[in-house]
């Protein structure tokens, strides 16, 4: 869907649902990307050492995960125009029982839906709420877009 005729959003509506796996094979991906290689992110031994339950993603991973069915839904990249959340719990990422490192042990299970539309600045708040389980890991999650 394209955003620009905004006068076809409603405050209310789920524009977004999407399931989105994570593995830790995702972990060594991003950290390989993004430069940060901390151990909390693929060291069991170590992560548990520190005080977490076990191996958690990145938050910035989980960010972007985020992002993306919404930069879908949108059609546009460039019409992101804000994106800001709090990173409310860490998201853990078990080690595969069986399978490969690419088996994904871990879901980000996202809504999103429109919180407010400005059809005079042009623009649309997508409220997004991201959980692990019954764990809210992403909070105040707020994308604005533009058309």
């Amino acid at each position: 869907m394209s955003v620009n005729d905004l006068s076809q959003l409603t405050i209310g509506d789920t524009v977004v649902e999407a399931e989105i796996p994570l593995s830790r094979a995702s972990l060594v991906d991003y950290a390989g990307a993004s430069g940060d290689h901390n151990p909390i992110h693929w060291s069991e031994r170590f992560a548990t050492e520190v005080g977490l339950d076990g191996v958690i993603a990145h938050g910035m991973l989980s960010m972007a995960v985020v992002i993306a069915p919404i930069v879908e839904w949108v059609g546009d990249p460039g019409a992101i125009v804000d994106y800001r959340t709090r990173f409310s719990a860490p998201v853990l990422v078990p080690d595969a029982e069986s399978g490969t490192p690419a088996t994904p042990t871990a879901t980000l299970s996202m809504t999103a839906v429109v919180g407010a539309v400005d059809s005079a600045v042009g623009t649309a708040r997508i409220d997004v709420t991201v959980k692990s389980g019954d764990q809210d890991v992403l909070s105040r999650t707020q994308i604005r877009v533009s058309r």
